[in-house]
């Protein structure tokens, strides 16, 4: 265990030796340790990428269970445990002190007054979802002072609170808030991974949306966005991605759990440990056969329900969570915790339910207590009212509650979450204004996004002018809007759509 004087602290002021170890966990007591203690960690251990092992004492690791990290990533080549330059890539060793530039963890003062607050616990019948994140939502609002603007306290603001309750929501799902790392490539073009769905910590809420530079402000600020929401009747949802991490394949840096365990933690390929399995896209796939893994997760959950006060959870790709040699398994280990957990199964769970690997879209087959973002609902929908040869049979069954999902397991309608747009994707103003995504600010020649053809302007032709095309326009979005509410299941807004929120039609503005 490294500790630092502060989270400028180039080298740590102390080394102590983990000498303790019960079932497998290393541990040590520190009596004089008090909130503000800045620390990280370096692991010995074999350095054999072949066989899984990426053990190097050179460089500084974050606590998996760090509930705030006081210091974000500083892209250096010492964050590498290989040497970037060597032929051998990632077979080669590094020497590198890593500690000037890597995350830094803190230990907290958990206590808080949470006075009468308790979980709204809005039926789902009665539930209507707005999706969010939590800089957009008031960073460019001009009621907020502009120390609010973009923070955990402007969301908990008087001005967006009323908007939130006019609007009529009953709940927000925020977009991933635990700690992040923007990727490097990103920060060489200047750009930064906006949505946060590259997490560095399971515990820690994300610093950069704190209204104030101190270790403790955002888990104390995070506290305090929840119970005003919650005093307003409105929920807390997390979108939260457990499948991946920021770390990568094995070219990615060491920051945490490679440096710890990496044949623990991560999916490796099976004779080949040197590679990972990457059902995500990311680079690499967290390992739910593991028990302390698992642990891991089930610990992040009940943190965030029990000290942090949330309501529920938006699983991002969750079919990775259900793979447990290679087939998706909806009654894996990881469902069945928590379907016999008494906190978790208590919360609103919501799985997105696929993810990049065979056999991975999972759509009607997630347990009883899940609920879906339903994308048969969103194709249907958009299918039908842009004009395509869509069938009146299979529209009729999506408004009314899609059964065809839901009714053989004996799911209410409500396990359907309908959405017709969201955060990835086109926005609703873009979908009926672009026929082809326009991505090139993200820096990738327009490469990445989904490709296929909008063509959502196949029935303007008949228009003769700007006006009839704009009025058009707008009829579609209120055509769209008005359906997804009317529909049995569970409505979800994407946040901006209802104030024409565009994207110049970027459909993956992630970055």
């Amino acid at each position: 265990m490294c500790l630092f004087e502060s989270k400028f602290s180039i080298k740590e002021s102390a080394r102590i030796s983990l000498n303790h170890k019960t079932d497998h966990v290393w541990h040590c007591y520190l009596p004089d340790v008090k909130p503000g203690q800045i620390y990280g960690y370096r692991v010995h251990g074999p350095y054999l990428p072949e066989k899984g092992h990426r053990f190097n004492p050179h460089k500084i690791l974050v606590d998996p269970y760090a509930k705030s990290i006081v210091r974000t990533t500083q892209w250096h080549d010492g964050l590498f445990v290989y040497q970037t330059s060597s032929k051998d890539k990632d077979l080669s060793f590094d020497t590198l002190d890593s500690a000037p530039y890597a995350p830094l963890c803190s230990v907290i003062d958990d206590s808080f007054t949470w006075g009468n607050d308790a979980h709204p616990r809005t039926p789902w019948h009665k539930t209507i979802i707005y999706e969010t994140h939590v800089k957009e939502l008031s960073k460019l609002n001009p009621s907020l002072p502009e120390e609010l603007k973009g923070t955990y306290l402007g969301l908990a603001s008087e001005p967006v609170i009323k908007y939130l309750t006019e609007l009529g929501v009953t709940a927000v799902e925020l977009m991933p808030i635990h700690h992040r790392v923007d990727n490097r490539f990103l920060v060489n073009n200047g750009l930064v991974n906006y949505w946060g769905y590259n997490t560095l910590s399971f515990f820690a809420p994300e610093l950069r949306y704190a209204s104030f530079n101190s270790q403790f402000d955002q888990v104390q600020e995070f506290k305090t966005m929840v119970r005003t929401l919650h005093s307003a009747g409105i929920e807390v949802i997390l979108d939260v991605v457990y499948n991946h991490t920021s770390e990568g394949n094995e070219f990615g840096p060491t920051l945490s759990f490679r440096g710890i365990d990496n044949s623990s933690y991560y999916r490796l390929v099976q004779d080949k440990e040197r590679h990972y399995q990457d059902y995500t896209g990311c680079g690499n796939t967290l390992n739910m056969m593991h028990p302390r893994t698992l642990q891991l997760i089930m610990d992040s959950l009940r943190y965030w329900i029990l000290e942090m006060h949330v309501d529920g959870f938006r699983f991002d790709l969750a079919s990775a969570l259900a793979r447990e040699l290679h087939e998706v398994n909806k009654l894996g280990a990881f469902f069945d915790i928590i379907q016999q957990d008494p906190v978790i199964s208590q919360a609103k769970l919501i799985a997105e339910p696929w993810d990049l690997g065979e056999g991975g879209y999972q759509v009607g087959n997630f347990p009883n207590l899940w609920t879906e973002w339903n994308g048969k609902y969103r194709d249907s929908i958009r299918s039908f009212w842009k004009g395509d040869n869509a069938r009146l049979s299979e529209l009729a069954t999506r408004i009314s509650g899609s059964s065809d999902l839901y009714s053989h397991s004996g799911k209410n309608p409500h396990a359907s979450i309908n959405f017709v747009t969201c955060h990835d994707g086109f926005t609703l103003e873009d979908l009926v204004s672009y026929n082809e995504k326009h991505n090139e600010a993200n820096k990738e020649d327009n490469r990445d996004g989904e490709n296929h053809n909008n063509s959502w302007n196949c029935g303007v032709e008949g228009f003769t002018n700007d006006n009839e095309i704009l009025e058009l326009r707008k009829r579609q979005k209120r055509n769209l809007i008005a359906i997804l509410l009317f529909s049995l299941g569970v409505p979800m807004i994407s946040g901006g759509d209802e104030l024409n929120k565009t994207q110049n039609g970027n459909n993956n503005a992630y970055c």
